[in-house]
């Protein structure tokens, strides 16, 4: 597979796409079509920029899920906290705004953050990075009038039930589904030693 060219179709305010024209296994041309948050001027920077961060919280034994609208499904899933890292913002920045933001929790610890992953890697360069955190406070959200998100902190049990009747993000079900077959105390050890 070789690249051969990469061409803007449309510069939104937060998405952009590209026609990536590529010259495929039998020599034949093929022209893909990919989502970006990044202005891209060059194959090489495809997939370089990190554009924000998802954060897998937990609060003594309950773990943070969100039940938020998410336009692009027109419906209502569970999802992690998650944002995108502004202009000049740490990764550690980035995950206290944004939980402070979605949840009013505050970070106690953050536990570990895994290295960039792609998002949708079959039609995006998109790259976020997991945060794990302990958090502590009360759930007071501040949410701007384009967000309808509901922020709680789940037990095991709950997290089971959601998991058996709910829609879920991809990474949000995972999570959840580890969490919820967590051994009794498990979270605990787990946050304890920063096990990841």
């Amino acid at each position: 597979m070789e690249l051969l060219k990469l061409e803007k179709s449309h510069n939104g305010k937060y998405i952009k796409t590209y026609d990536i024209t590529y010259l495929n296994k039998k020599g034949k041309e093929k022209v893909y079509e990919i989502v970006s948050r990044n202005d891209i001027e060059s194959p090489e920077q495809l997939g370089k920029k990190v554009s924000g961060v998802s954060i897998v919280a937990y609060s003594k034994d309950k773990m943070l899920l969100l039940r938020e609208f998410r336009m692009g499904a027109n419906k209502y899933v569970y999802n992690l906290c998650s944002g995108m890292l502004e202009e000049g913002e740490s990764i550690e920045e980035c995950i206290e705004r944004e939980l402070y933001e979605e949840t009013g929790l505050k970070v106690k610890r953050i536990v570990d953050v895994l290295n960039p992953c792609f998002s949708a890697v079959a039609i995006s360069d998109i790259k976020t990075q997991i945060a794990i955190v302990e958090v502590e406070g009360e759930i007071d959200p501040h949410l701007s009038d384009n967000e309808d998100i509901v922020a709680k902190l789940y037990d095991r049990k709950e997290v089971e039930a959601l998991l058996e009747k709910e829609e879920f993000s991809a990474r949000s079900q995972l999570a959840a589904y580890y969490f919820s077959r967590l051994p009794q105390n498990g979270l605990e050890i787990f946050l304890k030693n920063g096990l990841v």
